[in-house]
């Protein structure tokens, strides 16, 4: 396997690289931000890569968002992007639900445990759902939960159905809600299964931590429908047409964004080191995952 080419301070080498591509698929957390703090010369390389008539699409894991929410994240930041550029894991697994499983009613309901931006996602895709943000499961389990949920009193029979992502709220009683209606035949999906979540500088449990529980009590492995998933790349490349041969994924974790761009077989991949890696984990002598070039931090890219 070729070592990848470091494009921080090569001019040349930096615009032989973006000559390759049409399109540029881009991460957020820990490439564009962390947290609230936008990275150096962010809205510069996303204006460059524009005027050169590249096209661009914004995909990522974070599934508390939805894409009116990262909307208002973009404009906030002071980054141009349309919401139709937007590309979320929870609008993914709705699209999946809505569109690929398309279970006939009434046992299409979604037992959700996640924030908002799966809500609004499921909304717009005319999903209904159960669970997330809804006070009643943000509490703690008592007693009688356990019978209503051992009996199937406390189930709602028309959930077929179980969707985890990012969860700041978990709880027992969530995961034991999820767990039952995994044990009575509802299919098992996640937005993501991301370890960590980049945040203020630091690594913190991303979905697939606050999920982990769910998981383990099941005894089986969800869905996921967030990079590295083929089935999130398929629905991308459905939605904007791009020829994958000349498409370059941009990220900063390997396990995700990187793997996302080799095993869909895109045209490139570009690792930046403000995030989850850094270089030493794919410089090293038998490293599974490595990227086509890297960059120290994305605005590099501006000459």
């Amino acid at each position: 396997m070729s070592q990848p080419k470091y494009l921080t301070g090569d001019k040349a080498a930096i615009q032989e690289f973006l000559d390759r591509f049409d399109v540029f698929l881009f991460d957020c957390d820990g490439v564009l931000w962390s947290g609230d703090h936008l990275f150096p010369k962010v809205p510069e390389t996303l204006d460059m890569l524009r005027k050169a008539g590249k096209q661009l699409v914004f995909v990522t894991n974070n599934s508390t968002k939805s894409r009116a929410d990262y909307k208002k994240k973009f404009d906030k930041m002071g980054i141009e992007a349309k919401v139709e550029e937007v590309f979320g894991s929870s609008y993914s697994a709705a699209v999946y639900i809505a569109r690929i499983l398309a279970l006939p009613p009434p046992k299409n309901k979604v037992f959700v445990v996640g924030e908002t931006g799966i809500e609004q996602e499921l909304d717009a895709e005319s999903v209904p759902y159960i669970g997330g943000t809804d006070p009643a499961f943000r509490r703690d389990m008592t007693p009688d939960d356990f019978a209503g949920l051992a009996n199937g009193s406390a189930l709602d029979p028309d959930v077929g159905i179980v969707l985890t992502g990012l969860d700041f709220h978990i709880n027992y009683l969530k995961m034991a809600t999820a767990h039952q209606y995994l044990q009575r035949g509802a299919k098992f999906l996640a937005t993501n299964i991301d370890s960590s979540l980049p945040m203020s500088h630091a690594l913190f449990p991303g979905a697939g931590s606050t999920g982990a529980g769910i998981r383990y009590a099941a005894g089986a492995d969800p869905v996921a429908l967030g990079k590295p998933s083929q089935a999130m790349m398929e629905a991308i490349e459905g939605k904007f047409h791009f020829d994958k041969a000349r498409t370059c994924m941009v990220g900063d974790r390997l396990n995700t964004d990187i793997k996302f761009g080799i095993e869909g077989k895109l045209g490139g991949t570009l690792a930046v080191l403000t995030g989850v890696n850094k270089k030493e984990d794919f410089l090293r002598e038998g490293s599974e995952v490595v990227p086509m070039a890297y960059v120290d931090v994305l605005g590099d890219l501006v000459a």
